[in-house]
């Protein structure tokens, strides 16, 4: 084992000598000139990318708030389905099911259902009806009884 001139108390190394040693580590291992991976054009033209993005000033203070997201929990689901067909779903497939805004994705439906009514969701099949509705048929994992669950929302 080699001693180091660093290692006696008289002199410590600063944070430049330290910085400078480990460019010299890295310059060792990896190398000085390394090659750099270039960008396929897939054009002929060649297009100078947008890179300043100038911050909002907006003139009309209706632009300067960001925009909130108007499908929250409450506006997504809109009303159980009490139907016949919806209790045999019910009863049989632990299925509830609810009718929802006409904008709602899988994803959203089911954090809004989660949220609103505090159970866990296996899976969502959603249906668009011709009477410009959508229907959200919530399935429920086995460990759920959709009969407790429905009777505590309220639907039965």
């Amino acid at each position: 084992m080699m001693l180091s001139v660093f290692s006696s108390n008289y002199f410590s190394p600063g944070k430049q000598v330290v910085a400078q040693a480990l460019k010299a580590q890295r310059a060792i291992t990896i190398g000085v000139h390394t090659k750099g991976k270039r960008k396929v054009m897939k054009t002929v033209r060649f297009k100078r990318p947008k890179t300043f993005k100038p911050p909002r000033c907006p003139k009309d203070r209706r632009f300067e708030i960001p925009k909130r997201n108007k499908l929250d929990a409450f506006r997504i689901i809109q009303h159980p389905v009490t139907t016949e067909a919806a209790m045999k779903k019910i009863e049989d497939n632990d299925t509830l099911v609810f009718v929802v805004d006409r904008r709602a994705n899988k994803p959203a439906i089911k954090a809004a259902v989660q949220e609103m009514y505090h159970i866990k969701v296996a899976k969502v099949n959603t249906l668009n009806c011709p009477k410009n509705i959508k229907k959200a048929y919530v399935k429920l994992p086995p460990d759920y009884d959709a009969l407790d669950v429905a009777n505590r929302i309220g639907i039965i």
